[in-house]
């Protein structure tokens, strides 16, 4: 929070408020009326995939996504038991591990289809979810393949083999009528699949964006990512705007302090130079740590009540910031992004700052960065 302080030894933290995360989840909730699923890759999204699955159940999820089936093997040793759905598989295979884990499988292929019939056991037929390619060009099942997927899919369902929870797919967000076209695409495909005999309970094809800004693509489940951290999938519309609460801050503590003469170069480069005799405050947190370089001179800064920039280039480990004359030591706590209703810069300034997205300034918080759960 702003004004503390990070505890003695600690060069570096981020934050992580759980509470959040599941008061996120229970605002998406209501506001579409929908199931959730929430997605948790990526290490959810930064601030840690099973505390963020944990508190997704909390605030009413119902199911966890990840990308991959490690992800998803990992959530289940943590100790979740609530179903959940892995749909990036690498060629060949195997899904049996996940199968016996009880994970399900997003299908998009013929032959994955078979390989998840493969992992079958004797009485336990194995979860799938078909994923449909319906314009966005990446991996899902081919609409010339629909029908072959999902008459064997049927049949492998009928011989127990199978289970077809969902049937789903991802928009691009690319425009209203753009995602339009592809839920009618989505709707066919929907309707071509109850004919040759599939009853999937769930329908999903709205992450975040389309959840909040396209009722029509609700269609009783959405998969939201991003909105769970509390983070804005817009350029026009903010957290607070759609009544969200970013659940990362990410800061550090000061780690010297120089008062330099007029003229004083700054980091690699000299790219930026003391205008008058200033302080300068070195910051213990760098482009290793998965601050952007591209922000250089211009990521936001919080330090003492007030926004300073990066003077200069961020390099691997620390970068610095020129605080003229505003009182600043040692141990002092800097805030790089937060809640932005708070006073302190938020995930979205230093994406502008770095030409970036708000998605990637907080996945990309490295390792080194040590995450510790808070609860507001």
């Amino acid at each position: 929070m702003p004004g503390s302080r990070l505890p003695e030894g600690m060069l570096r933290e981020a934050s992580v408020d759980v509470a959040a995360i599941a008061a996120n989840v229970q605002h998406l909730r209501r506001m579409t009326n929908s199931e959730v699923i929430a997605v948790v890759k990526a290490d959810g999204y930064g601030h840690g995939a099973t505390r963020s699955a944990v508190a997704a159940l909390a605030g009413g999820a119902t199911r966890i996504g990840v990308s991959d089936i490690t992800e998803a093997l990992a959530l289940r040793r943590a100790g979740i038991t609530a179903p959940v759905l892995a749909w990036l598989h690498a060629p060949g295979a195997s899904f049996r591990e996940a199968a016996h884990a009880g994970i399900e499988l997003g299908i998009s292929s013929f032959d994955q289809l078979q390989q998840a019939a493969a992992a079958a056991s004797v009485d336990r037929p194995v979860g799938v979810h078909l994923k449909l390619e319906t314009g966005l060009a990446r991996n899902g099942i081919a609409p010339a393949d629909y029908g072959v997927v999902f008459a064997e899919a049927a049949r492998l369902e009928r011989i127990g083999k199978l289970r077809v929870i969902g049937l789903f797919s991802h928009l691009s967000n690319t425009s209203p009528d753009d995602d339009r076209a592809a839920l009618r695409v989505f709707l066919d495909a929907a309707g071509s699949a109850a004919a040759l005999g599939l009853a999937p309970p769930l329908r999903h094809l709205a992450a975040t964006h389309a959840a909040i800004a396209l009722p029509e693509t609700r269609l009783g489940c959405v998969r939201v990512g991003i909105g769970i951290y509390g983070l804005s999938p817009f350029d026009d519309r903010s957290s607070a705007d759609l009544g969200l609460r970013p659940a990362m801050t990410l800061r550090a503590a000061v780690a010297a302090v120089r008062r330099v003469d007029a003229g004083h170069g700054v980091s690699y480069g000299y790219q930026h130079r003391t205008e008058r005799e200033s302080t300068l405050a070195l910051i213990p947190i760098g482009y290793a740590d998965g601050v952007p370089r591209n922000a250089s001179g211009r990521g936001p800064v919080w330090i003492g009540g007030k926004p300073f920039a990066v003077a200069g280039r961020i390099a691997m480990d620390q970068f610095v910031v020129d605080v003229g004359d505003h009182p600043v030591a040692v141990g002092d706590e800097a805030v790089l992004f937060g809640d932005p209703t708070l006073g302190v810069p938020s995930a979205d300034d230093w994406a502008r700052a770095a030409g970036t997205i708000n998605y990637e300034i907080v996945t990309r918080i490295g390792p080194r960065v040590p995450r510790r759960q808070v609860s507001s």
